[in-house]
């Protein structure tokens, strides 16, 4: 089992706690579940976080301070009788903040190894998939965050119970080092096989004297050649220092975002990067990110790029 910090990391990444947001909604039940086995996994304290929006604090802004509450909080209450008793918990921290969770939720990622929350909570509309929440922190907290879906309504492929599977959507060429490395020890963790899943553009399309568009298969061929050697450099290092993490590359022509949406149903956890590397700047959502985040039917880890 691997405990390897991800390269490039985040204040605190190393020994700081899971945090676990909490609203008392269903969602951010199977949010703290998934947390405390992540916590466990990793021999780390999970803290329990409830975000407060019923009393504002009238100094806001991104210089003010957290405040964190020691009173009662029905949320946190309720959470507390459901874990009592129950055995093999790690240590358990629980922490009320005022404010608004869109805020206060990445701010309380900045010392975490990891924020988990459910993809959406008890505000918004019910037909969404995704909550502003959910939303705001893969974009701006600055450790890995995991957003926990609903059920869907179709189970898809089956995980097998005794090989479980990480999927990793590995932006070539320009791969997210983070992503990469927090995909293989997430791996080694969970005695899980890994799917590295490399989506390249549609195949080229050549016009025939009769006027029709035709794949060109050479074409198709090449680009499939280069991207999966490419790969293989990519993951190389990686492999080296996880060898107990089998691993499989898949070549996919096409929406990389609906290759990984796929493979989601066979999986138990998707990981991406926060955005492809390119000319934006500041904390921004890749729109393969968004959309694997709109519809994965497993858990997804965004995990942000190497500062």
């Amino acid at each position: 089992m691997s405990s390897e910090p991800v390269s490039g990391g985040w204040p605190g990444g190393g020994t700081g706690p899971v945090v676990a947001a909490v609203d008392g909604s269903a969602g951010s039940g199977r949010a703290l579940e998934w947390a405390l086995t992540a916590a466990r996994l990793r021999d780390a304290p999970l803290r329990i976080a409830h975000v407060r929006t019923y009393d504002i604090p009238l100094v806001d802004g991104p210089s003010a301070p957290v405040r964190m509450r020691a009173d009662s909080d029905p949320v946190l209450d309720e959470v507390r009788a459901c874990l009592d008793g129950r055995a093999g918990l790690p240590p358990l921290e629980f922490v009320s903040v005022d404010g608004r969770p869109g805020r206060e939720l990445p701010r309380l990622g900045a010392r975490a190894r990891l924020l988990v929350l459910g993809s959406r909570g008890r505000g918004g509309f019910a037909s969404l998939l995704l909550g502003s929440n959910g939303l705001t922190c893969a974009r701006e907290a600055p450790c890995p965050v995991v957003v926990v879906p609903r059920p869907h309504g179709e189970a898809g492929e089956a995980v097998p119970a005794d090989r479980p599977r990480v999927v990793l959507g590995l932006a070539v060429p320009a791969p997210d080092e983070n992503a990469l490395a927090y995909a293989f020890a997430e791996a080694g963790r969970r005695g899980a096989r890994l799917q590295v899943i490399a989506a390249y553009a549609w195949s080229v399309l050549s016009l025939t004297p009769v006027g029709d568009f035709v794949l060109n298969a050479v074409a198709d061929q090449e680009t499939e050649k280069a991207y999966g050697e490419l790969a293989a450099a990519q993951l190389a290092p990686y492999r080296e220092r996880h060898p107990d993490v089998p691993v499989d590359v898949v070549l996919a022509s096409g929406d990389a975002a609906g290759h990984l949406v796929d493979a989601s149903h066979a999986a138990e956890l998707v990981v991406v990067g926060r955005h492809r590397r390119g000319p934006a700047r500041g904390r921004v959502l890749g729109s393969v990110t968004h959309a694997v985040l709109l519809h994965s039917a497993c858990p997804v880890a965004v995990v942000p790029p190497p500062t």
